[in-house]
């Protein structure tokens, strides 16, 4: 697999932003098929930094539904995979830089 297919996309919420501050930990949704040694290639090639510990979690599908004036439309959201990558003291990801 490819470096480039491996991470989809940072995730920016509260908890990720607190972890990344307080812990050096920064959450990252990837491929599905990416394993924990491919992503830890991907971050250090792309932000290069020094990543400690690669930790992953499988969040599973969620059913969705909501009313319209049709009717109820019933849905689901996708599975995805995301990693908690823990890069190591003094180093730090940019994650805004882009923005």
């Amino acid at each position: 697999m490819k470096l480039s297919e491996v991470l989809v996309k940072p995730i920016l919420t509260e908890k990720a932003n607190a972890q990344s501050e307080k812990l050096n930990k920064f959450t990252f949704r990837v491929s599905r098929r990416a394993n924990k040694l491919e992503i830890k290639d991907a971050v250090e090639a792309f932000y290069g930094v020094t990543v400690k510990e690669v930790h992953t979690v499988v969040v599973p599908a969620k059913n969705k539904t909501r009313f319209t004036k049709a009717g109820y439309i019933k849905g689901q959201k996708p599975a995805y995979k995301k990693a908690y990558v823990t890069v190591a003291e003094g180093d730090s990801i940019d994650l805004y830089a882009s923005i």
